[in-house]
């Protein structure tokens, strides 16, 4: 008898999905808006719950690619959602708050700032690149690990990129943010552009991009959760990686996508969520939790 493993990732995606469709019952209103989104969770939940009942290691490892990975497929799916219920809990977007507070911070919004005194090509093209790049990060991280056999890694990092993006999608709701570029419109003086990258941002944004969802900010959160991921393993790696984290920060802020605060909160969440995930991971690991019985049997045997 084949037994089944259910993996930490497994037990957050469908605890995400409940939880979301119990906030639609309780405060979406009217509920009839909201049938889509539930239809939809009913839906993944069913197929999670499949894949872990039908899908498991076996010799072909197209199945076992599959079982590790997919929830790199859902990601995009469960951002998407999130324009459907921005406003569950507030009618209207917040952004008049958040930009009186960074105001009184920093005596002027950044990216006004910015706008009137650093917009160049050569910035654009550079921030614009490390922004871009993050589209790239999540496959790249997930596909080379895999090819790599290092599935350990993969499993923490996607329960920890899990935990960055449920928790951040719930602070979309409980925070509704619009973003600078929408909020701060016509008063910009200059049209960021430029000749490679900034129109390969634009195409992402126009094509996948959702308004609202920019506290926190998610790109800053899930990039730092894979770079710690990777600079724990493979460190030289992991230092190449860091000035490109560090542009796509400023690139979010630069290119008028976020605030200040959402890249700190974005940050913030990033390392909590990493930092609880190494903590506590092989706890809840099917793999680890066999792994560390085994050492202990032999521990007992030498002893």
């Amino acid at each position: 008898m084949i037994k089944r493993k259910i993996y930490p990732f497994d037990i957050l995606i469908i605890g995400y999905l409940l939880l979301i469709s119990l906030l639609i019952v309780l405060f979406g209103r009217p509920l009839s808006e909201y049938y889509d989104e539930l239809l939809l969770n009913i839906v993944v939940i069913g197929l999670v719950c499949c894949i872990i009942a039908f899908l498991h290691h076996t010799k072909y490892r197209i199945i076992h690619f599959f079982r590790i990975l997919y929830p790199g497929l859902l990601f995009g799916l469960f951002y998407e959602q999130t324009g459907g219920l921005m406003k569950l809990f507030f009618p209207n977007f917040l952004d008049y708050q958040l930009t009186a507070f960074e105001q009184a911070i920093f005596g002027i919004e950044p990216t006004l700032w910015l706008d009137k005194n650093l917009i160049n090509v050569w910035i654009t093209e550079i921030l614009s690149m490390c922004y871009f790049s993050y589209y790239l990060m999540l496959p790249t991280f997930l596909i080379a690990l895999y090819f790599m056999k290092r599935y350990d890694i993969i499993k923490r990092g996607l329960t920890a990129i899990c935990l960055t993006f449920f928790v951040s999608y719930l602070l979309f709701f409980l925070y509704p943010i619009e973003g600078p570029r929408y909020f701060w419109a016509g008063q910009y003086i200059h049209n960021i552009t430029g000749p490679i990258f900034r129109p390969l941002v634009d195409l992402a944004i126009e094509k996948g991009a959702v308004h609202g969802g920019c506290m926190p900010s998610t790109h800053v959160a899930v990039a730092l959760v894979m770079l710690i991921s990777i600079i724990r393993e493979y460190r030289w790696t992991g230092w190449f990686l860091i000035p490109l984290n560090i542009g796509l920060a400023l690139g979010t802020v630069y290119g008028r996508f976020h605030y200040v605060s959402d890249v700190i909160v974005g940050t913030a969440i990033g390392i909590s969520m990493i930092s609880l995930t190494l903590k506590y991971y092989n706890k809840f690991d099917p793999d680890s939790f066999k792994s560390f019985n085994n050492n202990s049997v032999v521990k007992n045997y030498v002893s």
